[in-house]
């Protein structure tokens, strides 16, 4: 894979605006960069947070950034957003 930027959502996973932030942050940087993957750890867990995650990258103004969602198939604590 060329241009990998990675988010870890763990120091932040509390509070959800820090998490908005965050994902939205690293994918407009991700796109500066020209990067063509951007891997999201939220963690395995109970699962709330890749829930809150891929909410928030379904949202109309977010959708326009990226071509594809995808679940890790060998790491479910990671989602992967192809740009």
């Amino acid at each position: 894979m060329s241009n990998v930027v990675t988010v870890d959502l763990h120091p932040v996973f509390r509070n959800d605006r820090d998490i908005d932030n965050v994902v939205r942050s690293a994918i407009f940087r991700a796109a500066g960069q020209h990067a063509t993957l951007v891997e999201i750890i939220p963690g395995k867990g109970a699962g709330t947070l890749k829930k809150r995650v891929l909410a928030l990258l379904r949202q109309p103004h977010m959708r326009k950034l990226y071509r594809k969602v995808e679940e890790d198939p060998q790491n479910a604590g990671r989602i992967l957003v192809h740009l």
